[in-house]
């Protein structure tokens, strides 16, 4: 048994059938190919699989493809604006924010949710905001300094500020 669903992710609409029991993580990668997303954990605990839904930071493991029938979804994949990155892709390219970058994805989407709610948090405000999200190679001083290298750019230009495929 099947239901039919229709999402739009990253600004572009899509219609599919889902088990009831599918994961919104593995419609997103395995249905429709947006593999910025990544499975980490499959318990919620770690965040690589975090993305937007209608605006919010979800970890999409925990969420039922079902569950987002009808709703916006925004992926790493959809931050970039006409191909320029968004400031917290640029972030963490000049910050080194990333090792192995398996994280990266999920610690971006839960960084933008929390920039759009705060465009200018407190190192302990962006540490607090990222404790769902795990990262198994660095220390997370440069993530940190990647977060507050977009504060400050979208600072200076708030019209990126929104993100790309919303």
């Amino acid at each position: 048994m099947t239901r039919d669903i229709s999402l739009t992710v990253n600004g572009t609409e899509h219609e599919l059938s889902v088990e009831p029991r599918a994961l919104l993580i593995s419609v997103l990668r395995d249905e429709l190919d947006y593999t910025g997303p990544n499975v980490g954990c499959e318990s919620s605990m770690c965040g690589a699989c975090t993305v937007h839904l209608d605006g919010e930071a979800v970890k999409s493991c925990t969420v039922l493809a079902v569950q987002a029938d009808g709703c916006d979804v925004t992926t790493v994949e959809g931050l970039a604006t006409d191909g320029e990155f968004h400031p917290i892709q640029q972030g963490f390219q000049e910050e080194h924010g990333l090792q192995c970058g398996y994280c990266t994805p999920g610690m971006m989407m839960t960084a933008t949710e929390l920039l759009d709610r705060n465009p200018d948090p407190s190192e302990e405000e962006i540490r607090e905001a990222l404790e769902g999200n795990l990262c198994r190679c660095t220390g997370y001083q440069n993530i940190v300094r990647a977060v507050e290298n977009a504060a400050e750019k979208m600072q200076q230009e708030p019209a990126v500020a929104d993100g790309g495929g919303d």
